[in-house]
């Protein structure tokens, strides 16, 4: 259960009543990796495997669903564990202090999460593989963030969740799913494209939330060359996309746009 009705008082144009509201509910999911714990997210009980996948990408401990030969959800206890086809190095991972190895949901992933996946980052620039070059209409932009407020209905229903969704590029709904925290949110996207076993270099991940450094990181990480958020983006999220060819997208809301990086994937 992720969500609850509350007795509120509310006071609207000098008017005071009670009132029944919806409000989420947080829940600590721990992923467990080969038998070890790995880490604990505070997050929206829903789309745990998709979470559990997305994440374990995004750090770059699977680089595919087919790294995965179990996966299981314990709800009652609260746990996702994975069991993977290889072992995995766990060394920097084990150096991490049990503070570093909690995600809440405030202000993204701690610092050595995301040194994990810098490191992955650099092996993948190395490799030689970069953002795919296309160009897409605007109005395909406009029609995927109105498809994805409509797909995500629990911010309009609570105010206190966030959205992302992945579309291919002719604007086709592929996945979508909510968290109280956005970096959640695309970790479940991310997770449900790896169980579809679809591609990501052809692709638009949209978002409701801030595009931070830690919400374009992902981004990177699968190489999706199109992100569009309905909020601002930050300097960190800015200049992570210039650097791996992305182009990101602030404020897309209605007919308007703010196109922080690569414009010419954009055209009208």
């Amino acid at each position: 259960m992720y969500q609850r009705k509350v007795n509120i008082t509310k006071i609207h144009k000098d008017v005071k009543k009670e009132e029944i509201d919806l409000v989420l509910i947080e829940s600590p999911i721990d992923i467990v990796v080969n038998s070890e714990p790995l880490v604990n997210i505070i997050c929206l009980d829903k789309d745990l495997k998709e979470l559990a996948i997305g994440f374990l990408f995004s750090i770059g401990i699977i680089n595919d669903i087919e790294d995965i030969s179990i996966i299981k959800i314990d709800q009652l206890e609260g746990r996702v564990y994975v069991e993977l086809e290889k072992s995995i190095d766990n060394s920097k991972i084990l150096e991490m202090n049990p503070v570093s190895r909690i995600i809440d949901t405030t202000c993204g992933i701690p610092s050595p999460w995301r040194n994990l996946i810098k490191d992955k980052l650099e092996e993948v620039k190395n490799s030689g593989h970069s953002i795919e070059s296309i160009t897409l209409d605007a109005d395909i932009i406009f029609s995927v963030m109105t498809k994805m407020q409509k797909e995500t209905t629990l911010f309009k229903d609570t105010g206190g969740c966030h959205g992302a969704a992945i579309f291919d590029l002719e604007g086709n709904l592929v996945a979508a799913s909510e968290d109280i925290g956005r970096h959640n949110a695309i970790d479940k996207v991310i997770g449900a494209l790896l169980l579809k076993k679809e591609p990501f270099n052809n692709k638009i991940l949209t978002s409701t939330g801030r595009l931070t450094g830690d919400s374009v990181l992902k981004a990177v990480r699968a190489q999706i060359p199109i992100v569009a958020s309905l909020s601002a983006a930050i300097e960190s999220g800015i200049r992570l996309a210039f650097s791996y060819g992305i182009t990101l997208i602030g404020f897309a809301r209605g007919k308007r746009m703010n196109i922080y990086t690569n414009p010419n994937r954009i055209k009208i």
